[in-house]
């Protein structure tokens, strides 16, 4: 398999991890294996030049198959060789803006048209035949779903909630850094907590702690404030989250207005690069606030997944789902690592844990209320299977 990139389509942010595992992916489901194939992306000016010579059909077109033709008795042609398909980016931008679907969306679906054209399906011979290449193409974009999980998900467990029952008694325990050791044990593979403004659950004592006995990866969330700025300099966890906080809300209300603030976080995430501290931005499910993200530098970006826990509908429900999955492969896309939280708990957690472009779900509030019935490590395991069951039925 070789995937070529014209210099023509270099202005454009495309994945060439995702198109080719997407690629790879496609040739095991179709059963084609070790055969040659070329893949080209290019502009619309080159594929018209291709159109008009091998068409004649003047303009550009969205993506062109020429497979191999074996009864050409000049050529000696392998056993293995498929043929080659181009595919214009250009006109596939334009196409999944009207379908209001991302640009790799499209690209994926064109790879699927091509190939199937050089395995001998065929859209133009009759309609029985368009409609048949239609189904292959609906089932296998499907299917391909499947192997766009290049990573097992991770469940990080938020221990705010340990340190705010602790904080209404005002006393020793329960301990988040006890309980944070508990749940690496029951499985969890990160531990978030979230020091604020105001202390009014975890406090400074428990952050030092905590960076100094996480064994997997410790996640501080954070405002963009000085003081905390400075704590996290100097404790340097494994990643900070920049969340928006207010003081009278009762937690995180929603996500960081990164479009709105773009200086004041593009200041911070300097000063954490420089520390080798990567970032992440809790957002909203927004195509605006993604891009911003991605055009200041962030590592990361955390999609905030209250209105989708939130819903009262299953109507509603899945509007919200489709605005996550569309914000994941977006930022996805733009090369930013994504991860999930707020609000997910052990009944909804599934689905947003399925999703291919996500690396991790924060998740606290449902499993410590779980933990108060069976026990934080019976809470934890719960979640885990939750969290990874998607991916182990693959």
């Amino acid at each position: 398999m070789n995937i070529a990139y014209s210099p023509a389509v270099d202005t454009l942010k495309l994945n060439h991890i995702l198109l080719e595992h997407n690629t790879a992916g496609l040739l095991s489901l179709l059963e084609l294996h070790d055969v040659q194939l070329s893949i080209v992306f290019m502009s619309d000016p080159e594929i018209a030049d291709y159109n008009i010579q091998y068409r004649n059909k003047s303009g550009p077109t969205n993506v062109l198959s020429f497979p191999v033709d074996s009864s050409d008795n000049c050529f000696t042609v392998p056993e293995n060789e498929l043929g080659d398909v181009l595919i214009s980016v250009d006109t596939a931008l334009r196409e999944a803006t009207e379908q209001r679907v991302t640009l790799h969306h499209r690209l994926t679906e064109l790879i699927i048209h091509g190939v199937l054209h050089l395995i001998g399906y065929d859209h133009e011979r009759s309609e029985k035949e368009a409609i048949e290449m239609w189904d292959k193409e609906k089932i296998l974009f499907q299917q391909l779903k499947t192997f766009r999980r290049i990573t097992m998900p991770h469940l990080a467990i938020n221990v705010d909630h340990v340190a705010t029952v602790r904080q209404a008694r005002g006393i020793n325990e329960p301990d988040p850094v006890l309980a944070a050791g508990i749940c690496e044990l029951a499985g969890a593979e990160g531990i978030v907590a979230h020091l604020r403004e105001d202390r009014r659950h975890m406090q400074d004592r428990d952050i030092r702690l905590l960076r100094q006995t996480v064994k997997t990866k410790l996640n501080l969330e954070m405002a963009i404030a000085n003081e905390i700025i400075d704590i996290a300099l100097e404790i340097k966890p494994d990643m900070v989250t920049l969340v928006p906080e207010k003081r009278q809300e009762l937690t995180t209300e929603g996500g960081l207005d990164v479009v709105g603030n773009l200086k004041k976080v593009k200041k911070t995430i300097a000063k954490m690069n420089k520390a080798g501290i990567p970032v992440s931005l809790f957002i909203d499910p927004d195509a605006e606030q993604v891009e911003a993200s991605a055009e200041i530098g962030a590592t990361f970006v955390e999609l905030h997944t209250g209105r989708y826990c939130d819903a009262q509908s299953e109507k509603e429900q899945t509007q919200e789902f489709r605005l996550i999955e569309h914000a994941a492969e977006l930022a996805f896309e733009s090369g930013l690592r994504v991860n999930a939280g707020h609000g997910l708990d052990y009944r909804n957690a599934g689905p947003i844990a399925a999703l291919p472009t996500i690396e991790e779900l924060s998740i606290g509030h449902s499993v410590i209320s779980r933990a108060v019935i069976v026990g934080l490590d019976q809470a934890v395991r719960e979640m885990c299977a939750i969290v990874k069951a998607p991916y182990l039925t693959l």
